[in-house]
Order: C-alpha cells, then structure tokens, then sequence
C-alpha cells in the first residue's frame, strides 16, 4: 500500500489546539437573530459554556494553558500551545505488567516500512490511547510522546527524545516522508518542551503545515500541524528511520551521476551528512551543501579508505556500497587526523589551497620529499622545503602525466587522487 504524502484532513470537533479553539470562540460570537424566542438565548449561552467548559476538560493542562494565553493575543492570532510531555526513561517493552528482557546496545534493527509505521499510528490514534508515562499499552510500548514513536518505528524497546535519534538519520526538512518524525530534545530540562511527532505527509502546497501523529495529552491524535510545531519550531530535527526499507525509504543508491565535479542536488547534501555523522565533520568548513565540492571526495575517500579499500574502491566518490554502508551507519568511522586510516599512515589530503604561489607549510614540504622518494624530484636546484615554488609545480605535473593524465589533470597542482597514489 502507498502512503500519500498529501492527506486531506479537518479536525475533531473537540480538537484542542489554539487555531480551532480561537475559531469556535469565534463561532460562538455569531449574533443571534432579532425577534428569537428568549429561551433560545438562554440555550446558546449554555451551549457556550459547555463548549468553553469541553475545551478545558479535553485538552488538559496544556490545553487550557494554550487557551489562556490566547486571550491575551490579537484576534485571529492564537497562541502556540508548550507541549507538556514528561517521558519515561529508555527501557523494555512491559506487556501486562512484566517488562521484557532488556534491549542489547548494537543489536540490528528491525526492518519496516513507511506504510507499517503510519498504519500502527493509526492504531492508536483510532483507539484513543491515553496520555500516560507510567502507563504501557497492551503491546508493550509506554503511553508517551517517544513510547508512541518507538511503537510506530517497531523499535524492541520504550526509548527517550535523548535516544530516539540514535535509531534514525539526521534529513533536511525539505525531504521529509510519512513515517520520519519532527524531534525536540531540551538538553537544559528534558520534561520541558521536549516532544516528538511523526510527520504524515504535507498538508498543504507550501509546506507550512503537516499532518502529525503524535501521543499528547488527553490521547493520541492526528493533526493538521504548522511546521515543525506550535513552539520551539525551530529547534525540532527531522529523522528517518534507518530501518525503513521499501519505495521511498531513500536508502537505495540514487546513481554515479548525481556525484563528482558539476553535481549540485539534494543527495550531494544528504551524503556530506552523512560523512559528518561517521567522523568526517573536519573536511567541511561549512557543513554539507548540494554543490559537489573537493570535501566531498576527501570526506568520502576517507571513509572508503577507513573501511580497509584499496585503488577505484576509494576513489573519493560514493559507489552503491558506500552509499549503503552510510545509509545503514553500520561502517567504520573515519579515524580523526593523525590516527590513522589512510594510506601509509599519513594525514588526509590536506585540500589545494596548501599548493599555490605564496603559501609555505609542511604539507608542500611533505609533498617535495615524497615525490623524490618515487623519482620525481629533478627538477630542485635545492631542497624540497615548505615553500611553494615552481619546481614544486612541474615533479607534480611529471608525476600526473605518468600516470597517463593530460589537460587540467596534469596541471601540477596536486588533488586528493594525485596525493593518494603519491603515498600509496
């Protein structure tokens, strides 16, 4: 069965967040029609107050908190409602009142896909499961915020908003599917603010609202939700599952060609991602981008080299197994500078700006020694030493030429596969 990512929805009537209760503040101030009978007067200001009563008992604390700030808003603009989720802590799935053996730090996670993980929200939405962090439903998972999305992500254990991240992939909002979810963990006080919802699909064509899953209190719901949430918007991150598997779960390869020089797309961004999540956050000054840049292939290529592989099987850019192996975050991380894992223990390419007229460092120096050593140094007069120079220039072009290089690939300036083969 495939999800829509576009969902019409209207809420409950009862539904307790601040936009619907402003409108039925706003239904109730309809006036009444001259010549009406006196009793109907008297029947609309108690269905009035049986309305505003309704929406304190059904909304809770946090509800009536929402609807107390709303009256010191402008009209038609209603106050963001602060989510008030405490939240057990990490452990096992407690069916009947006996917990489960405990989870094994490592073990491999359970497979699904999006169509499961929005069908088990429904579950629960449809059975109205109370708001409870004391509280386990029948299928072991506790009644809270990250209970519910440990449930819908079929995880084998009840985790936390400080460990459900563990278990996903950091995404940009923009690439957003059913089944990812929207996290904010409050590092200063965890049972403040802090909440997680699982995104259903855009609920609009500008994408300012979604369709959110989430257990809050009274019970679990679905609803049309402003991105990322009514409060702390900002600080919420989206998370895919790295178990999801399936059309759309994105962990299939999406092809050589949207990588190397020239590429400028969305995976380019998603794969600089993930080098920085698995120890590669040294090679990006500015973090990931769409542009193909030379982090990239340093980044990748230090990862490639860190998973033992040797000549094209780390060339810098990303092939199918590279790509699943930083998907599923199962390969070995990038060792930091110095440690380790690249080729005859030496640091990582450094990055071209080292090698040009004016710069002196011990990079170049390293370079001139090592291009003596593999035969390449007639053309010093004297040294090599930290200084750029011209002699520099042209062992490094003799060096790419013999490797039956040409053009712009044997201009003497040394790139991260000149300097791999050079210490290889």
């Amino acid at each position: 069965m495939t999800v829509p990512v576009f969902e019409e929805y209207e809420p409950a009537a009862d539904c307790g967040c601040a936009g619907c209760a402003q409108g039925r503040r706003e239904a109730v101030a309809l006036p009444v029609r001259h010549g009406g009978h006196p009793a109907a007067h008297g029947v609309r200001r108690a269905l009035v107050l049986v309305t505003a009563a309704g929406m304190v008992l059904s909304c809770g604390a946090d509800g009536a908190a929402a609807a107390a700030a709303g009256r010191d808003t402008r009209a038609g603009t209603p106050a963001d409602p602060q989510p008030v989720t405490p939240q057990g802590s990490v452990g096992p799935l407690n069916s009947g009142g006996t917990p489960g053996p405990p989870s094994t730090p490592g073990t491999a996670q359970r497979t699904t896909t999006r169509a499961d993980i929005i069908n088990r929200a429904k579950k629960w939405v449809t059975a109205k499961v109370p708001y409870d962090m004391a509280a386990y439903w029948s299928d072991g998972y506790r009644q809270d915020c990250s209970g519910f999305v440990s449930m819908v992500w079929n995880l084998g254990s009840n985790e936390w908003t400080g460990s459900l991240a563990t278990f996903g992939t950091k995404i940009a909002r923009a690439d957003l599917q059913p089944g990812d979810i929207l996290l904010f963990h409050n590092l200063a006080d965890p049972a403040v603010g802090s909440h997680v919802t699982v995104f259903g699909g855009w609920s609009d064509h500008t994408h300012s609202h979604y369709l959110a899953y989430e257990l809050t209190r009274p019970n679990a719901r679905k609803a049309t939700t402003p991105m990322a949430y009514w409060s702390n918007s900002s600080k919420y991150v989206a998370y895919r599952y790295k178990g999801v598997v399936g059309a759309g779960s994105a962990t299939a390869f999406p092809g050589a060609e949207k990588f190397g020089p020239g590429a400028d797309n969305a995976h380019v961004t998603r794969l600089g991602t993930l080098l920085i999540a698995q120890g590669g956050k040294r090679f990006y000054t500015q973090g990931a981008g769409p542009r193909w840049s030379d982090a990239d292939k340093r980044a990748t290529q230090a990862f490639q080299l860190a998973q033992g592989w040797k000549g094209k099987e780390a060339d810098g850019l990303p092939g199918p197994h590279t790509w699943r192996l930083l998907v599923a975050g199962t390969g070995k991380r990038i060792p930091a500078a110095g440690a380790g894992g690249s080729p005859s223990g030496t640091e990582a390419y450094p990055g071209r700006s080292f090698f040009a007229p004016g710069r002196s460092s011990a990079h170049v120096q390293k370079l001139g020694t090592r291009l003596v050593e593999k035969g390449y140094g007639k053309h010093y007069a004297t040294g090599p030493g930290p200084d750029w120079t011209e002699a520099d220039r042209r062992n490094v072009e003799a060096f790419q030429r013999a490797q039956g290089w040409s053009g712009g690939a044997a201009d003497g300036y040394p790139g991260p596969e000149t300097w791999r083969r050079l210490f290889a």
